[in-house]
């Protein structure tokens, strides 16, 4: 008949069965790890076009900036709340321009193969504004917004560059706080710096709006961003963030994450890279109609933030820079 096990010897067979399942997650998340996907275009996301239907070459990331802004803005299925956030965008662009015709910009819808009117919709501004203003990028499938906002990046002519959720969320006249927090980065190295918008502010309140559960996966998915991959950022999920072009260039090109967590990649690459990085307090609204499916979605981030710290710490990913085909 067997003994039974001690205090310290049960706490040692634990320890072991612990060590041996990091062990075993661990190889797992190298040996499925995609060494660096391949970040390519189908033919027809090699174009934008314009309303009477001629293409227009996308121009590259790697070119030199024509303009001061870009704007990007990742679309799935937004038919609906894309306007609002087009309406208050493109008036307060608009007036900016006005008062400093020296200020050029663009906005790029990236429709992420929406169901729905999406392009339609984004294209009636393109009408009103001009190709050179609006532009609309259609991919052919959905890659998440990770990789919507990728596309859109790769294809922008901006000096600095905005994400910007479809939502309208956030104001957009906001842009000029998340600007304000880049300048203060100042000097950039290697012209490099990230300036992020922020609800944490807001957390209180957001909080006593939520259920139980709810609130349980926010502080849950916080502390696992905290303890595995970003310390420095309250709030890496608010999709109001600006970007020298340069920052782009090389956090974008080394991003794997396509989907909801692609933000906490982003900040983790960036504090690898040593880019400084600041947040701002944004005001915010909760708009009807997010993707986010609370409890699966969550446990899709929660799975990505593990192997976004697994993968790199055991070199299945790599900090390198690729081009977009």
């Amino acid at each position: 008949m067997a003994l039974p096990l001690s205090p310290a010897e049960a706490a040692a067979v634990v320890a072991a069965l612990a060590a041996l399942l990091l062990f075993l997650i661990c190889m797992i998340a190298h040996v499925t790890a995609r060494k660096m996907p391949a970040v390519h275009r189908h033919e027809e996301e090699k174009h934008f076009v314009n309303v009477e239907g001629r293409k227009e070459s996308v121009p590259s990331i790697h070119d030199p900036p024509t303009r001061e802004l870009s704007v990007v803005v990742p679309s799935y299925n937004e038919e609906d709340r894309l306007p609002l956030m087009m309406d208050e965008a493109l008036d307060y662009l608009e007036k900016r321009q006005k008062r400093d015709p020296s200020f050029t910009y663009e906005v790029i819808v990236v429709d992420d193969g929406s169901k729905d009117h999406t392009t339609q919709v984004a294209m009636k501004y393109c009408k009103k504004y001009g190709i050179d203003k609006v532009r609309v990028l259609s991919l052919k499938k959905n890659r998440g917004k990770g990789g919507a906002v990728r596309m859109g990046v790769f294809s922008s002519r901006g000096k600095k560059i905005l994400m910007a959720d479809a939502d309208g969320a956030t104001k957009f006249a906001d842009i000029e706080k998340v600007e304000e927090g880049l300048k203060n980065l100042q000097p950039w190295p290697n012209q490099m710096a990230i300036s992020c918008g922020s609800r944490a502010h807001l957390e209180k309140d957001s909080i006593a709006k939520r259920s139980y559960f709810r609130t349980l996966l926010m502080y849950g998915f916080h502390f696992l961003v905290w303890f595995l991959c970003v310390k420095e950022i309250r709030d890496t999920q608010c999709g109001f963030k600006l970007l020298t072009r340069e920052a782009a260039v090389r956090t974008f090109s080394t991003l794997h994450i396509e989907r909801w967590a692609f933000d906490v990649e982003l900040l983790y690459i960036a504090q690898h890279l040593r880019i400084p990085i600041a947040e701002v307090a944004v005001n915010w609204t909760e708009i009807e109609g997010s993707k986010l499916v609370p409890f699966w979605s969550w446990l899709q981030m929660g799975r990505d933030l593990l192997f976004i710290r697994l993968r790199y710490m055991t070199g299945a990913w790599q900090l390198e820079t690729r081009k977009c085909n």
